[in-house]
Order: C-alpha cells, then structure tokens, then sequence
C-alpha cells in the first residue's frame, strides 16, 4: 500500500502536518512547534512545558557596543504563516518575523524566516531558516542561535550522540537542590539524591556532551516503553560557524536535544559575528532533519541507533536536498566542485614530497592564513584527504573562497593564495535520440537538441604546504593534532565522575581534573626531561593555576630540561609552541633564567575558549614561533621555562598541542663549521 499523502490543517492558532507517519502540530502564526505525534504517543515533546517551550527556534543577540558572549535571549515567534508547498508529496510552511525601525532596541535587527517541511512516506519532518539583515539596518551582535526539543521527560531517559557517548541519563528533578547540588559552575551538578539510586554520586553537566561539528551529525534520545527514537540529523556543516573543529552542544538532561548552528563554546568572543550598520547579510541555516524511528522491542537501544546513523548517512548523501522551495538555498546544479591534491613539503622530514594524509582541505571566504577558525558569518565547505593527499570538496555555495588547509602531523596551516570563484552550472546543448516504438521495432525518428546544466568543477592540481620550519628538530613534545588529547589525563576525583567516562578515550570529560594539577605537583610546578620524561605520562594535559591556603590562585611555570652537545652561538634557535587552547592567559617563555625581568617571549592576554571547565581537549589554534639566540644556550644543561602567568581563577589556563625546538638551519650552522 503507497504511504498516505501529506495533509495540511490551518486552524485558527494551528498548523498541522500529517503524513500518516507522524503529526506535527505548530502554533499560527508564531511557528512553535508544540506537538509531535508518533506511534501511539500523543506529543513527544513536553506537556508540562508551556507550548511556547518545546520546539522552537531562538538566538541571542547584543548591541555592537557589548562585549562577551551574552545577551538577550530571544525564542524567535513569527507574526506571519504562510503557505509554501501543498500537495500529496509535500508540504512546506512559512513563519516570518519582519523587522522594522519601529522594533529597534526591542528585537534583533533581522528578517527572519522559519520554514518546516513534510514529505510523503517519511518519517520525520525537516527544519530551516533564512535570516536577513539589510543596507539600512543598524549595528548588532549574533551571540549564538540554534533549534531546539524539549521531550518529555517521563518517557525519554535514554541519550545517544556516539557509539560509545551514550548513556541513562538523570532527569531534570536531579539537578535541582537538594537532589542536585550545583558544583564550581551552574551547569555542573553533583546528584545527591536522584531518583535513580546508581546514579547517585555522579557528576551531571551539557558540555561533557559536546562534539566536534565534523563528528556530529545524529544525536538524540530514545524511549524504551513505546521504542521510540526522537533523532536530529544535521546533514551539512556548511551552514555552521568556525569550520570542523568548532565544538557545540548536543543533547543533554532535559531531556533536550539541540542543532547549534551558531556559538561562542570553546572559542569566545572571537565567534560572535558583529555586523556593522548598513552592513547587508543572508543567511541560510539547515535544513535539518528531525528523524522518528520505532521498534517494537523497548529494549533495543542499538536497533534505534543503528537505525538512525544509517538514515543519517542517507541524509548527507541526498545534501543538498531538492526539495525546499526557496530560492536562497541553492540546489545541486547551483553549485560547484573543487578538487585537486595536498602535498606537503619538509625537507628535514623527508627530500621528496609527503602526501598530506588526513589533512582538512576546505573552502572559506577570503581572509588570513588561518582565519576559517574564526570565520562565522558565512559558509564553510570542507573535505578530509585520502591517504595520498587528494581531495574532493563537494556542493560548493555560489561565491568567492581562498582553499585552506591544516595537516595531522605537522604545525601551521595552508592558504593557497588564488582565490576560487565558484560560479553557477550554466546550461549546455547536449544532442539526443529520439526513438519511436512501432511493431515492436525500434525507429530513430529525430535528432534533436536539449539544455542541459552543468556542475562548475575546478581541478586545481597539486597544492604544496611548506609547514614552519628552520631547521633540524633537536626535539619535541606531543604530536602536531590540534589537541592535547595525547598527553597526560589524571583519573578524576572519584567524588567527582561521570560513569559513561570511566575506562573511556575523552577521559578528559570528566568533571574537576583541573584540581588534580595541584594534588599531582603539591609543592613545585611540571619539570620535563628531554630524552627521560614521557609526554604521555609526564606532560600535564593543561597547565593550569595553582589553589593556594587562603583560596586565591598563582600562575605556574613549567620547565622543560634538555641538554646540547654543542651551540652555534651565532645563529638563531626556534622554538614552535603550538597551542590548543587559551582562557584568559598570558604565555611567557625565558631561557636559561627563570628571574629574568623581561621574557624572550610573551604572548600578551590571549584566549577566552573556557574549553578546561567545560571538558574540552582544545579550542582555538594558537601557533607560536620563538626566536631563541644562541648566546642563550650552553653546551649542557639547558632550561626552557614556561610560564602561564594569570592567576585570577581555576580556568585561567592553556592547552599545548605540540612543541618543538629546532636548531640552526644547515646553511648557518655550516658557516661556523
């Protein structure tokens, strides 16, 4: 039997889709989505919960003249409905909320379009939005946006965003004193009492959730009594800020499941856009797709979340979708394909060329070496190399772009300094047969020509990246990865866990590992020996402040010890510092003298990621390359000290990603000799 066609109901304060799969209701005109139908349960989302708060877009925004990363909360309602599509096969509808000079001060200074859409036959319903700010608008700030569920908390207790992330989770009731008592920060809650008697004594916070935006793509929750998964499917990064390393939260207690398209986690304010008056600007953010699935075996977790990574797949194979009947989301035959082949350079690695395998390849506006991690008001489009370094970046938005570049295993990163124009498919003649079937008998009967549009595809070849690099690497710590995932993790405080991170590879998600930096060095700071010592044992993941008696904080100064057979006093040392991450920190480095009133090195205040209190192994890249004379060294011992000299807070703190000292090149060092 064919699915049921879809069906449309305007009522006087609803709107509901029907597809004989599932039912989603909306509030008219606001766009709310306050009902979701399926499999015997009535509404998905929160009964207890006002309708207003359970399915809804919002944002936070600012005036330009704030700084941070907090402002008004807004969930967006629109003031207008319309009707895109009806048919069987489709419907999609629209809820405007229009700006005007009369709204200044009271909204943010956008025209914003919410559209949902139906199909037949699916089971599930998708979900964008088209924000606009025109010429003669004034000046704000986008602090962060996203869509958001709330599911109702008596059914839904299971939460799923990998397959080793996924967990019973407490309820909403747990976090709340007394059954819950609120730990360093607000989002990081201690159950005391909660209803679940094994969860008792664990560690509850949204951000040990977060993922990478290049590894999250389905997240969700399921239902056991009926099987019910409530999955969102986010098909394309393309619309999301700061490229495949931005992190953002995906589920958590609630329970709630979001898609954060825009934010200022792990980064801070470096990720607000800040639009300038009469600066014009659209955007399409999604669609994304809300997945149901069901099972008639409550007890068949995996099934449903098997079930949803495939149909997750099916939704990045089908991007960008043909279906959304809006002129600012640009179809397939819209867009473009670069291609070609990353290829790195290092001559005291290897004289030939080294294929850049795994390397990120993307295309971003045009900006600084390095700006994509900072970029948020536009489009990002990326790709990861093969093993040989060649890369496809597929379903490219019409406009201009530079290619940039960064590679696992080597520090920096790669612009190719050409900008890419990506233009539309134009229509090409094609010649065509035209056969006619008579008496079981093919005839040709015309020639004839059609239109045909082409994708705009661009070879670029080779692209070569010569990494930082002056000479031979004396020696190094930890590996190039943007991360400092590979170095030493303590076991939490066993008062402080979080089960689903025990035996687990982001032990770093637990809760307070930060106090465990004094526990660990109670009397005097981290001293790494060169040739000794063991990165992976020996290396603090973060070099954090120091608690004292009367519960103020200190900075810290590492050493890294390291002996030279032999110093070219007259040449000039490097040392590469590569960070991933900063939190209001300032990085000094002395040679040889740890008393020295002036560093050789600092790095000035940077950072504001806040990624160590919200379970973070990185934020942004900071890359660092120190000049280091050789009248600073000695034929010896020698001592690197690094000091994180803020001390306001717990948080004030870096991550290292990798660090390296590199002697003299050949050239100089052959001069003396």
């Amino acid at each position: 039997m064919p699915p049921l066609g879809v069906q449309l109901s305007i009522q006087d304060r609803h709107v509901v889709m029907d597809n004989g799969i599932l039912q989603v209701t909306l509030s008219n005109p606001e766009g709310i989505v306050t009902g979701i139908q399926y499999n015997s349960i009535d509404n998905l989302l929160e009964v207890l919960n006002d309708e207003s708060n359970r399915g809804y877009w919002d944002l936070v925004w600012s005036s330009p003249t704030s700084t941070g990363t907090t402002g008004r909360f807004d969930v967006i309602k629109g003031t207008t409905f319309k009707v895109i599509v009806e048919n069987e096969d489709q419907v999609e509808v629209s809820f405007t909320r229009m700006w005007d000079a009369s709204l200044e001060g009271k909204l943010v200074p956008l025209n914003i379009d919410k559209r949902f859409i139906m199909l037949r036959g699916c089971s599930g319903f998708y979900s964008y939005a088209i924000y606009e700010h025109l010429e003669d608008w004034p000046a704000f700030n986008l602090d962060e946006t996203r869509i958001a569920f709330k599911l109702r908390k008596e059914k839904f207790h299971y939460m799923a965003m990998a397959d080793n992330r996924q967990r019973d989770m407490p309820l909403p009731d747990d976090r709340v004193p007394p059954k819950g008592q609120p730990l360093a920060y607000p989002e990081a809650v201690l159950l005391v009492n909660p209803i679940e008697p094994e969860l008792k004594g664990e560690v509850d916070d949204k951000y040990q959730y977060s993922c990478d935006n290049k590894d999250s793509q389905v997240h969700g929750w399921i239902c056991k009594d009926p099987g019910v998964g409530f999955w969102l499917i986010t098909p394309s990064n393309e619309f999301r800020s700061g490229g495949p390393l931005k992190q953002n939260l995906t589920s958590h207690v609630g329970p709630t499941t979001l898609a954060v398209f825009l934010s200022a986690h792990y980064s801070g304010e470096d990720l607000v856009p800040k639009f300038k008056a009469g600066e014009a600007w659209k955007k399409v953010f999604g669609p994304v797709f809300i997945y149901l699935n069901s099972t008639d075996d409550g007890s068949a977790v995996p099934n449903l979340w098997d079930d949803a990574k495939l149909q997750m797949l099916v939704e990045v194979q089908s991007w960008p979708y043909s279906f959304p009947d809006s002129d600012d989301f640009s179809k397939w035959d819209e867009r473009g394909n670069v291609s070609g082949r990353l290829l790195v350079r290092d001559r005291y690695i290897d004289d030939d060329y080294i294929s850049a395998k795994g390397a990120y390849v993307g295309l971003a506006p045009p900006g600084e070496v390095g700006s994509w991690q900072r970029e948020c008001k536009n489009y990002q489009f990326w790709a990861k190399a093969d093993d040989d370094g060649y890369f496809t970046i597929s379903n490219i938005r019409v406009g201009d772009y530079n290619v940039y570049a960064w590679v696992p295993g080597f520090i920096g990163d790669y612009k190719y300094d050409v900008t890419m124009t990506i233009t539309e498919g134009i229509h090409q003649p094609v010649l065509s047969l035209l056969f006619l079937k008579l008496q079981k008998v093919f005839v040709l009967s015309i020639l004839y020509l059609v239109s045909m549009k082409t994708v705009c595809d661009i070879d670029i070849g080779d692209l070569v990246y010569e990494p930082p690099r002056d000479g031979p690497t004396l020696w190094e710590i930890g590996i190039p990865d943007r991360s400092a995932a590979e170095f030493y993790v303590p076991d939490p405080n066993p008062k402080y866990i979080n089960k689903l991170y025990v035996n687990h590879p982001d032990k770093f998600r637990q809760y307070g590992l930060w106090e465990r930096y004094a526990e660990l060095y109670p009397d005097k700071d981290l001293i790494y020996t060169v040739g000794v010592s063991d990165y992976t044992k020996d290396w603090f993941f973060a070099q954090v402040t120091r608690k004292k008696d009367d519960n103020t904080y200190q900075g810290t100064t590492w050493q890294i010890k390291f002996k030279l057979d032999n110093v070219n006093k007259s040449s000039i040392y490097k040392l590469r510092v590569a960070l991933a991450s900063a939190t209001f920190s300032e990085l000094q480095v002395r040679v040889n003298d740890p008393k020295a009133n002036r560093p050789l090195f600092s790095s000035g205040l940077i950072g504001r990621d806040n990624s160590i209190a919200r379970h973070g192994i990185h934020g942004l890249y900071w890359l660092y390359n120190v000049d280091i004379p050789g009248t600073r060294l000695v034929e010896g011992d020698n001592t690197i000290f690094l000091t994180q000299t803020r001390g306001n807070g717990p948080f004030q703190a870096i991550m290292y990603d990798y660090i390296r000292l590199e002697g003299p090149s050949e050239s100089s060092f052959n001069k003396k000799n």
